[in-house]
């Protein structure tokens, strides 16, 4: 029997149940899950501003259960280098995104999961500010 490896990318700020069970269901398509986590550095390419660290949110990804090695992802292009160096044989990501990463297909299978829709970072976020209790975590 083959040792499956799947490989998953994000961001994962203010990590919550939708982000949980997306780790869960790519977990579960494997033996093995790696998350690439876009770095601050990334994030500003991508006009994205996290509550947390590149290095609180890797902690965080390290202690979930789901989730065997975390990797920096710092830019669009390295997603067909990584699959190779980590060995994946599945690249996962979340419906949103379908279509986006179909050129994979020639290295590795492409699976998208149905997200969570009732729940997103974003709205985390923006509740948060709007209840002025969400303040960010220092650095």
């Amino acid at each position: 029997m083959k040792f499956v490896r799947v490989i998953t990318y994000g961001t994962f700020d203010v990590l919550h149940y939708g982000h949980i069970r997306l780790l869960k269901r790519a977990r579960a398509l494997g033996d093995y899950l790696i998350v690439a986590l876009s770095t601050d550095e990334f994030n500003k390419v991508k006009h994205k501003e996290s509550f947390y660290t590149f290095e609180q949110r890797k902690m965080i990804l390290e202690g979930c259960r789901y989730v065997d090695l975390v990797v920096p992802e710092k830019s669009w292009r390295q997603k067909q280098n990584d699959i190779k160096t980590y060995k994946a044989d599945i690249f996962v990501m979340g419906d949103d995104w379908e279509g986006e990463f179909d050129a994979l297909k020639n290295i590795c299978k492409v699976i998208y999961i149905k997200r969570t829709p009732e729940v997103s970072s974003t709205t985390t976020k923006d509740f948060l500010k709007s209840t002025k209790k969400g303040k960010k975590c220092k650095k």
